[in-house]
């Protein structure tokens, strides 16, 4: 089977290289003007070639050399089934199985296992829409929050200026990023998009943002990279289970880097990563015990009871503020027998 593979890659490899050689466009007309004229792009993944869940038999869509530039067209993370017609009703309907979609997987020519990606996030190039949801039976106080609920997010694409939560006062300040990026585990299989994993996945980790750097372990022959699950703001362990989600396209610059024997992501950022929060200064709410996940769960329960005070809100409203712009941390983890997890939310948003 191994060989088998190789052998197509090989071969469509080969065509491929000779559409480049003879001056084939790879970039569509489509990408040209969302990407407005992304001409350092060599390569552009297209909306359509999606794929649910990795495994290291899928077919490669695309395939690229070290050092190439692609343009991800990536849709949001219901797969466009949340639109600007979209109710809290729609979520009862929601077909799971399209939930998430990556954009991929792309080979990286010459990657074998123990190398890794040095993918370097260039740009991208939003929607200037999104949704954020509290779904049923997901998030970090699924228990607490048992009926749907849907608020749809306009924001301006070229300023991303922050966005306006209805008529509550609310400004979020925007910092897109890719949330599930990652490549192809050498176990056989499908494994579900959900669960993040040494190589990668659905990390949601805010700061693979415009200018950071992220490196992924390499575990089977052409990596078989994969993105999507675009976001244009969250806060620190999205604790509502969505951030604003939203469809955009992402420009990223990818390098081979051989025998590195990586053991898990790792993240360069350009600078610090709070600034566009970080003006007002923050509320902050505590959560005490031996359990770092309770204590985490009582740290947002108090900031949601706090912002219904200060603000005259909704817990749901102020619930998924806390998943779009909130940060958890672990405050202290070495005076057992109890840790400390403090909430941070950002005054800016309400001032």
């Amino acid at each position: 089977m191994k060989m088998l593979r190789f052998t197509v890659f090989t071969s469509i490899f080969t065509c491929l290289k000779a559409r480049i050689q003879t001056g084939s466009a790879l970039i569509s007309p489509g990408c040209r003007r969302s990407c407005q004229m992304c001409q350092a792009c060599t390569h552009t993944i297209h909306r359509h070639k999606q794929h649910f869940g990795w495994s290291r038999d899928t077919m490669p869509v695309h395939f690229v050399r070290s050092g190439d530039s692609m343009c991800f067209e990536c849709a949001d993370a219901s797969g466009g089934q949340i639109d600007a017609t979209a109710t809290a009703q729609t979520l009862a309907a929601l077909d799971f199985e399209r939930i998430n979609p990556l954009n991929g997987p792309v080979y990286v020519e010459g990657a074998e296992p123990g190398d890794a990606l040095k993918i370097t996030i260039n740009r991208f190039y939003p929607s200037g829409q999104g949704w954020t949801a509290n779904i049923p039976g997901f998030g970090l106080l699924a228990d607490q929050f048992r009926e749907p609920s849907l608020y749809l997010w306009r924001y301006d694409p070229v300023t991303l200026g922050p966005a306006l939560l209805g008529h509550q006062g609310a400004r979020v300040p925007l910092k897109p990023f890719i949330g599930t990026i990652g490549v192809a585990p050498a176990e056989p299989g499908l494994h579900s998009v959900v669960p993040p994993r040494r190589v990668g996945g659905n990390m949601d980790l805010r700061d693979v943002a415009m200018g950071s750097v992220l490196y992924l372990p390499v575990e089977v022959e052409g990596a078989l990279l994969s993105l999507g699950d675009t976001h244009a703001a969250q806060g620190d362990g999205e604790v509502c289970g969505t951030a604003i989600e939203s469809a955009m396209n992402v420009e990223i610059h990818v390098e081979l880097l051989k025998h590195t024997f990586l053991s898990a992501p790792r993240l360069t950022t350009p600078g610090p990563v709070t600034c566009h929060l970080d003006r007002a200064g923050y509320e902050v709410t505590t959560g005490i015990g031996p359990d770092l996940l309770q204590a985490a769960r009582a740290s947002v329960s108090y900031m949601i009871d706090l912002l219904c005070r200060l603000y005259q809100i909704s817990a749901v409203n102020a619930y998924m503020l806390c998943s779009v712009c909130g940060d958890l941390r672990i405050s202290e983890i070495v005076d057992m027998p109890n840790f400390i997890v403090s909430f941070y939310f950002p005054r800016i948003v309400f001032h």
